[in-house]
Formats: structure tokens, C-alpha cells, sequence
């Protein structure tokens, strides 16, 4: 018993080891698909009921409490930008782009114009907010500029690939609706001659109903299917029959022939709709993207910072070292007492030092504790914790990269923002159905078809005119029911036709909007181009940034390597009375600035890396994140260990 307790406890604790990290997201973890209507029993009820969007997480994923020991956070870079992913509010707002293309594309399904969607990059949790049109280079962070969002001008909060669907020809409304409408009047009117009534004082109650449903197709055409009632009681003293009931069943179709006709122009804004999809998808995996490469600079940001902190801290012991010897010296009468003062300015300008690398470190800290987490430091427990970056940088012997070309090829076809301009060209192409059609004379046919019935009782008052008969047919008699039987049986069919056309003499207005539109996508062509340059030009400099980067880190790890032999030798001069206490200070600057170099070097190196893959379009894959897990904010991989020397 006692080995079967063991066994399920086992069980259990490796069941809890091998589920992936659960995300207090991971309610909402699927976003909502607002391209379909939700169905619901009894039918055509629930249209008219609110859809319902989820309220927002305020919650941290636990991945940042299980890294979080004894006040301290400690990092690796997957895990900062796992957090990031699950956790940071910028990628959250983007969240909801997808949804709301899906809703727009909910509406184009039935007709209607476009909403537009947004191609905004936010970036509050990481530095200021810039958009994909004019991707401005963030001096702070190192993220370059994405030349692709330009093409296409649609950017900021403007919809794109929408603003041809408001010119031309409208598209028609392809929702079902029902239409009815009743009236009850009491009508008295006095009659100059009592020929035609019977009667000076001719009174009347007419009521009248009508009710229908409409149909929009794709080919433009619209389909009416109306029954009408109108029922009269009157005084007059000529009618057959009172009260009376005339009904009609009409079916009404009507269909553009010229202007409006075809399939093509009455799916464009759906197919707009569609594409606009596509483009916010994409928009997503742009901000992740920017997201990812920027919390990735401010943690390599973070390790340089604490490395530049350690530096400056040996470079203090250093001038403290000198100083106690000095005073040693001084005491023992071989050295003049204004090199103590000396000494002692020197470890006073590496105490300041040390002070602001301190204080940068913090500054640091704040930054990735905003874009790591929803609350940033509204959270007390993060508010006071230390972050302890537990990866260095690497600079390696060697790149293993693709050439200059293949680079380049491999831009163009990854890229997001690429994408989004061949799509947006597309949606211009597509608008210019519609402009087009808008030029064309406009004509319609219209056929109706209606069964007509009448039914009444016999006017027990009624006179007879000169001339008329008395006799009524039994036919008529009757209520609704003998009407329901004559419009099923077609005893009084009616059949209409009409034509309309409509030519305008000068056309202005549409022949402006059409050249308007294609002088647009003419534009749009040339961004195209343009954006395919400077693509190019992007990763040509980022593969010259990482050979300069990694020049500067082979110069400066071999400066900081002569300046250390400098300094032995110089200590040692001093110690043996052949040099003076300003050398070896100045000895000791020169090692400071040399490992600051290095330091500097080092993230140069880091950055330029980033910067190359996010030209690449590699943002994310070089750092095995998916959109998947970016989507449903939710990174599928524990937290990496705390280092057992932390514990």
C-alpha cells in the first residue's frame, strides 16, 4: 500500500512537471472569431441580443512568480521575453486587431461598407509609440527602421484597403430583412354630387397592411416577395360590397444591368474584408516582432549596464588600493603627503562612477519591469525586486550567415510588412472594380408579379346607379380565407416590366474618382519598389553593423587585455620608485575606459544582431517564439532554473 501511495505521488509530480506553464490569460487564451454569427435557438432571435467581448486579464502569468526568490527576478533571456509574450500590455492591445478585421469581415458578408482596420505598432511598455507607416529609428533601443509599412499609405489609425469600397458603385446588401407596415384611417368627405357614392356625406375606415421580406444576391439583383391587405367599410351606397378586403401577393425582382452587375462588384468589399484579415494577422506578428526585439535590447541593455556597474566597482578598488598604499607610504616617509589627496580625488571620481552605473542599472530595471508584466510597478513584489540577468553575451568566432542575396531574397519573402504591401495593392485593385463600374450608364429591369383577390359581404344598403346591375357574384363573397384561394389559385394575375436607364452627359464625378484611384495605385506601385530598395539597403547595413560590431569587440578585447599588462607594469614602476602617482592613475583611466569600450562593444554586438534579424523578418524564429503562442499569449516551455549559486 505503502509503495502504491509513493507511485501516485510520483505520478502526480512528474504529470505537474511535463504540463506546460498555465498562464492566468489562458482563459481567453483563443481569440474570438467575430467573422461568423453565433447561432442560437429559437433562430432569428438571438441577432437582436449584444455580442459579448471578454473582459480584459489583469492578471500576471505565473511564469513571473515562479522566477521571483527572495526579492530578486531572475532572467535568461527566453524567459524575459517569455513574459514578455504572456504578460506585456502592448502585444495584449494588438490581441484584438485580429478580432476586430474578423468583425469587419462579418459586416462586408452582408454589403455593407468597411470599417477599415488599424495598422498602429504600439510600444508604450518599451519607448514611444511609432506606426509601421514611417517605422522611425529608436535611438534608445536600437530598433531600426522597417522600410516595407510604408507602401500602400495605409497606416496611423486609418483603415486600410478600404477607402475605394465609399466610390463607385455600392455594393448591394446581402442581409435577409422583413418589412411590414399597417394603417387604420376614418375618412369623412363631402361629396359635391351623389352619383358615383349615393351619398352627400361619403364616410370611410380603411386599414391597410403590408408585410414582406427582402433578398440582396451577389449579381446585384434583389428579390421582394410582399403581401398587401386593404380593407374598407364605407358608407357608399354604389359598392357591391361592404366591407370589403383586396389583397395581392407581388413578387418583385430587380436586377442592374449595366451599372452594379456582376458578382465581381458586389464581392468586392468581402473580399476587401478578407484581405484586411490578412493584413492584421500580419500586423500582429509586426508588433510582436518589435515587442520581442525590444525587450531583447533592454535586457542585453541590462547585462551591459551590470557589467559596466562590476567594471566600475574593480575600477574603485583599484583607486582604493592606491590610496591605502599611498597613505602606507606617506606614513613610512617615502612618499610626499599630497599624492594621498591625489589618490583620494581619484576614488571619489570612481565612486561617482559607480554611483551612476548603480543608478542606470535601476533605470534599466524599471524599463523591463513595465513591459514584462500587465501591473509594471504597481506591483509590490516586483516594485522592490532586483532583476538578476542570468545569460551574457556571446560574441561567437564566426557568423554563420546566408550571403548578401540570399539575405535579401529572404527579407523580401518574410517579411510581414512586405506582405501587407502586395495585399494592399491588391485591395486597391479590387476598389477599382467598383470606381470603374461607377463611369457606366446605369439601367435596370424590374419584373413584378402579382395575384390580386377580392372579397366582401353583400351592401345591404346599396343603390344601383343608372345603368348598373344589381346582380353580385358569389365569387367575391367571402372573407381573407377566399382571398388566400383566388391569389394561390392565379385567378387575377398581373405582369409588369419596367426598364430604367439613367446616362449621364458629362460623367464627371466618376471619371475624377476612377483617375483618383488609379493614380493611386500607381503610387502604391512606385512604394512597392521603393520599400523592396530599401529592404535591401536595410540588411546590407545590418550585416555591415554586424561586421563593424564585432571589429570594434576584437579591437577593444585587445585593448583591455594591453591596458591590464600597462597597468601591472606601471604599478610595479611605481612600486619601485621610477614612476609617479599621475601615471599610474592615468593608468588606471585608460583600463576604465578600455573595458567600458569592451562593455559597449559587446552590446553593440547584441544589438546589431537583433536589428539584423528583425530586417531579416527572423525576429521571432531566431528566438523560438511562435504566433501561436504570441496569439493565445500562453509560451508552451517552463521557466529556466534559478541558478543553484543564487539559491
Amino acid at each position: 500500500m505503502k509503495n502504491k501511495t509513493i507511485s501516485i505521488s510520483l505520478l502526480l509530480v512528474a504529470t505537474l512537471v511535463t504540463q506546460p506553464i498555465l498562464s492566468a490569460q489562458s482563459v481567453s487564451s483563443k481569440p474570438m472569431d467575430y467573422s461568423r454569427m453565433q447561432s442560437g435557438w429559437p433562430p432569428f432571435v438571438n441577432i437582436f441580443d449584444a455580442p459579448d467581448v471578454p473582459d480584459i486579464s489583469l492578471s500576471n502569468s505565473d511564469r513571473l512568480e515562479m522566477l521571483l526568490d527572495d526579492a530578486r527576478l531572475y532572467l535568461s533571456l527566453s524567459d524575459v521575453l517569455a513574459l514578455a509574450i504572456e504578460n506585456n500590455l502592448d502585444i495584449a492591445w494588438a490581441r484584438y486587431g485580429p478580432q476586430s478585421a474578423s468583425n469587419d469581415y462579418l459586416r462586408a458578408k452582408s454589403g455593407a461598407q468597411l470599417r477599415g482596420v488599424q495598422t498602429q505598432i504600439s510600444t508604450l511598455s518599451t519607448g514611444l509609440g511609432f506606426d509601421t507607416s514611417s517605422r522611425p529609428t529608436a535611438q534608445a533601443t536600437g530598433i531600426t527602421q522597417r522600410a516595407g509599412g510604408a507602401a500602400g499609405g495605409g497606416g496611423g489609425a486609418a483603415g486600410v484597403g478600404d477607402a475605394s469600397t465609399f466610390f463607385g458603385t455600392e455594393a448591394v446588401n446581402l442581409d435577409p430583412s422583413m418589412f411590414g407596415n399597417i394603417d387604420w384611417g376614418h375618412f369623412s368627405n363631402p361629396q359635391t354630387s351623389n352619383f358615383v357614392t349615393g351619398t352627400n356625406t361619403l364616410v370611410r375606415e380603411i386599414s391597410n397592411s403590408q408585410i414582406g421580406v427582402r433578398q440582396g444576391y451577389k449579381t446585384g439583383a434583389t428579390t421582394a416577395l410582399i403581401w398587401s391587405n386593404s380593407r374598407v367599410d364605407t358608407n357608399s351606397l354604389r359598392n357591391n360590397f361592404n366591407p370589403s378586403l383586396i389583397s395581392a401577393l407581388t413578387l418583385r425582382i430587380t436586377q442592374p444591368l449595366i451599372q452594379g452587375f456582376g458578382i465581381a462588384v458586389n464581392t468586392r468589399n468581402i473580399k476587401v474584408a478578407k484581405n484586411n484579415n490578412e493584413i492584421s494577422n500580419l500586423q500582429f506578428g509586426i508588433q510582436v516582432e518589435e515587442i520581442v526585439s525590444r525587450v531583447a535590447l533592454l535586457y542585453w541593455g541590462l547585462v551591459s549596464l551590470r557589467s559596466q556597474s562590476e567594471s566600475q566597482s574593480e575600477n574603485l578598488e583599484l583607486a582604493k588600493q592606491l590610496y591605502r598604499d599611498n597613505v602606507r607610504r606617506v606614513e613610512i616617509g617615502t612618499l610626499a603627503p599630497i599624492e594621498i589627496v591625489r589618490a583620494e580625488a581619484e576614488v571619489a571620481a570612481r565612486e561617482a562612477d559607480l554611483t551612476s552605473a548603480v543608478t542606470e542599472v535601476k533605470l534599466q530595471e524599471t524599463l523591463i519591469k513595465d513591459a514584462i508584466s500587465i501591473n509594471g510597478l504597481g506591483s509590490p513584489t516586483l516594485l522592490y525586486a532586483e532583476i538578476i540577468p542570468t545569460d551574457k553575451i556571446v560574441v561567437p568566432e564566426s557568423e554563420n550567415l546566408e550571403t548578401l542575396p540570399e539575405l535579401m531574397e529572404m527579407a523580401l519573402a518574410a517579411r510581414a510588412d512586405m506582405r501587407q504591401n502586395y495585399i494592399r495593392l491588391e485591395n486597391t485593385e479590387l476598389g477599382l472594380i467598383g470606381v470603374k463600374h461607377g463611369m457606366r450608364p446605369s439601367a435596370s429591369l424590374t419584373l413584378d408579379f402579382t395575384n390580386n383577390a377580392l372579397a366582401g359581404l353583400v351592401n345591404d344598403d346599396f343603390v344601383a346607379s343608372p345603368g348598373q346591375s344589381s346582380l353580385i357574384s358569389p365569387y367575391f363573397l367571402g372573407g381573407l380565407g377566399n382571398n388566400l384561394g383566388q391569389v394561390f389559385r392565379r385567378n387575377f394575375p398581373d405582369y409588369q416590366m419596367r426598364l430604367q436607364v439613367n446616362i449621364p452627359l458629362k460623367n464627371r464625378r466618376a471619371r475624377a474618382d476612377f483617375t483618383a484611384a488609379l493614380l493611386e495605385k500607381r503610387q502604391q506601385e512606385i512604394r512597392l519598389v521603393q520599400s523592396e530598395n530599401s529592404i535591401r539597403r536595410e540588411i546590407q547595413s545590418g550585416m555591415i553593423r554586424v561586421e563593424q560590431a564585432r571589429a570594434r569587440y576584437k579591437a577593444a578585447l585587445k585593448a583591455e587585455e594591453l591596458q591590464e599588462l600597462t597597468l601591472d607594469g606601471e604599478q610595479k614602476k611605481y612600486n619601485l620608485g621610477t614612476s609617479t602617482i599621475y601615471q599610474v592613475v592615468q593608468s588606471q583611466r585608460d583600463l576604465a575606459n578600455s573595458r567600458t569600450s569592451l562593455i559597449a562593444a559587446q552590446n553593440e554586438y547584441a544589438n546589431s544582431r537583433i536589428n539584423l534579424n528583425l530586417a531579416t523578418g527572423e525576429a521571432l524564429s531566431a528566438q523560438s517564439i511562435t504566433i501561436d503562442e504570441a496569439t493565445a499569449g500562453i509560451v508552451n516551455r517552463r521557466p529556466d532554473a534559478i541558478p543553484t549559486a543564487t539559491q
